[in-house]
């Protein structure tokens, strides 16, 4: 029987390779706006992120979120990515 690959992704704050639904996406669309992708399924460039506020606040201080969407990130989906993960918690 064939072993069913797991993706694997990074997490912006710690550098991490972990399973994909171990980690939220944060999505940006065309049209530039950002937006918590629960699903992992909206289009656009995605950028993923562990579920522990640690991590969150260690690619808020650098930046990295950011440089991975390529765009500035309003301080409204900082604190609904940390409400998610509190939540998840």
């Amino acid at each position: 029987m064939k072993v069913k690959k797991i993706p694997q992704r990074m997490c912006t704050g710690c550098a991490e390779m972990k399973p994909k639904k171990d980690l939220i996406r944060v999505v940006k669309n065309k049209e530039g706006e950002v937006s918590i992708d629960l699903t992992g399924k909206k289009p656009g460039r995605g950028a993923y992120i562990c579920k522990s506020v640690s991590c969150l606040q260690k690619a808020f201080k650098s930046k990295k979120l950011e440089r991975n969407l390529e765009t500035t990130i309003s301080e409204e989906i900082y604190s609904k990515l940390k409400e998610e993960i509190e939540n998840e918690g």
